[in-house]
């Protein structure tokens, strides 16, 4: 493959380490020296300085590393695209997600591949954070869609996209006619929280910690919809992310406020298992969950709704 020489350098540049490159290529140690070798002599410039305690990469190196970094993505692009044109979608695809990607994104992001891909077999789990992260780890799921932070050496995490998270109050709560809140307003007041596990709870679990707020009591329940609902309804007040909100924000049922000094923002990410083969529909799904065009028009339908 053209593009093998390059692939094994860009390994051998992130894990600083010829062995481990061989052992994550399943290639020999001396195949890898081979081909880094052989760059060289075709660029006629060093690219690695290798010592017994490390490994780092000359100027020329940190060039062709960059550059390399985009040949291969425009490599497996083509691949790609050459695939859909001789190729028919099929199979099955398994995709999970955390309630507020499930509930808010994904149905947008199915459609728009179903439509493209109608012969592949489509099958979506909704949980939280915590439970997809496991099915994709257990290879129950192809792939996950989550919030938060996501910790495991054996997944690939790749950033999809940022998500706002907005402090809302029933419309009759006292803070909600100030125009900014800060951590001492917060103090002694009712929040609504998701369940442990939900990438929303750790997130707020984290924010009350930082802020040092006295939680005066909680009501805890297991969907981004409920606890949406429980703020309309009067219960307390809570964090949750803008997607959920944008259209009851709208409406005026609720009142969302500006905390003062600090915007909160988490990642969206995609995970999967780390070095297992993608399918042809899982390759073409990710890539169209990657795309600009896909992430600006589910950002512009939420902003229309």
């Amino acid at each position: 493959m053209i593009a093998d020489p390059l692939k094994i350098f860009v390994t051998v540049a992130e894990l600083k380490n010829f062995s481990r490159a061989a052992e994550e290529l399943y290639l020999s140690q001396p195949s890898v020296s081979l081909q880094i070798r052989n760059l060289e002599n075709e660029l006629g410039s060093k690219l690695i300085n290798r010592s017994p305690k490390h490994l780092e990469l000359t100027q020329a190196g940190e060039i062709l590393y960059g550059i390399a970094k985009q040949i291969l993505l425009l490599y497996d692009k083509a691949k790609l695209e050459i695939n859909q044109l001789t190729n028919t979608v099929t199979g099955s695809l398994k995709v999970g997600a955390s309630y507020t990607i499930g509930e808010y994104i994904l149905p947008y992001a199915l459609t728009e591949f179903v439509a493209q891909f109608p012969n592949v077999d489509i099958e979506a789990s909704i949980a939280n954070t915590v439970e997809i992260t496991n099915a994709v780890r257990s290879n129950h799921l192809d792939l996950g869609l989550v919030e938060g932070e996501v910790n495991h050496a054996d997944l690939d995490v790749q950033a999809l996209m940022d998500d706002e998270i907005i402090l809302v109050v029933p419309n009759q709560h006292v803070l909600a006619g100030l125009p900014v809140v800060t951590a001492e307003d917060l103090q002694d007041r009712v929040w609504i929280l998701r369940e442990s596990g939900s990438g929303t709870r750790d997130y707020s679990d984290k924010l009350i910690k930082e802020w040092k707020i006295d939680v005066k009591k909680t009501h805890i329940f297991g969907s981004s919809q409920a606890v949406k609902q429980a703020v309309i309804a009067g219960l307390g007040i809570a964090l949750v992310s803008s997607w959920i909100v944008h259209k009851e924000l709208k409406t005026k049922e609720l009142t969302a406020i500006r905390i003062k000094d600090k915007r909160l923002v988490r990642s969206f990410s995609i995970i999967r298992p780390k070095n297992s083969e993608m399918s042809m529909a899982m390759n073409i799904f990710t890539e169209n969950l990657l795309s600009h065009d896909l992430i600006s028009s589910l950002i512009d339908h939420n902003q229309s709704v």
